[in-house]
């Protein structure tokens, strides 16, 4: 009985031991994760401010059909990083990533056409408080969260056709519907895409893969938080 006892503190103690490097360069990865997030969402706010305040620069942009492009361009950057990084090198998805928040910022510019800039900071604040909360649920839950994924990702794809839906029925109605429906299922998806970029970090092997995934979960995160600022910003922003 003595025996026993003894080994099993043996292996207790060498599976404690083994842990602590685990959650030392987990929390690593994750700091890692979120100054690449913080690091885009700033130069995004820098570009939009930029653009806003020039008038000739929002004429140009905005009064001409150079606005498709420009809403259409962080797309396009956004299917290169998640379909192309495993062949890019790090430094030009490194690169890739900075174009597309340098590019997501010229397109976020016309929030300020519509909305009130005391607004936009106000609900920037409330969509920061209700990010960091969710995402160190997501962190720190111990529940499996893959369910809930599966269905918030249906929800999503139901949220994109009926955004296509309203451009040509233009409801007020849904509208507000949609606003609502995202602002819960983004605030979801941070829980769950926290969770997720977590279980993924034990699958990095070598520190460029790493970094990697670090800029795929960051550019996940920046997703969630940009697109649950804009659904508060419809329901909570005070219009020109």
């Amino acid at each position: 009985m003595a025996f026993d006892t003894q080994n099993k503190t043996v292996l207790r103690t060498r599976s404690d031991a083994h842990a602590g490097p685990i959650d030392m360069g987990l929390r690593a990865h994750m700091l890692k994760v979120y100054n690449y997030m913080a690091s885009a969402l700033a130069l995004t706010g820098i570009v939009a401010m930029f653009t806003a305040q020039s008038e000739t620069l929002m004429q140009t942009i905005f009064g001409s059909p150079l606005a498709w492009v420009v809403m259409l361009a962080p797309f396009a950057f956004m299917l290169v990083l998640m379909f192309g990084i495993n062949k890019m090198s790090l430094k030009t998805a490194q690169m890739v990533f900075w174009a597309f928040a340098v590019v997501m910022g010229i397109s976020m510019a016309s929030i300020f056409m519509v909305y009130t800039g005391a607004s936009i900071a106000r609900v920037f604040f409330i969509t920061a408080g209700t990010f960091a909360g969710m995402s160190l649920y997501g962190y720190t839950t111990k529940k499996d969260l893959t369910s809930m994924g599966s269905f918030l990702m249906m929800g999503l794809i139901g949220l994109i056709i009926a955004s296509v839906v309203n451009i040509f029925l233009q409801s007020p109605a849904l509208y507000w519907v949609i606003s609502i429906a995202g602002v819960g299922i983004f605030v979801g998806l941070t829980a769950y895409d926290t969770q997720k970029i977590k279980l993924m970090y034990a699958e990095a092997d070598g520190n460029e893969t790493s970094t990697k995934k670090a800029i795929m979960g960051a550019l996940t995160l920046y997703l969630d938080f940009i697109n649950l600022f804009i659904m508060l910003l419809r329901l909570f922003g005070d219009r020109r």
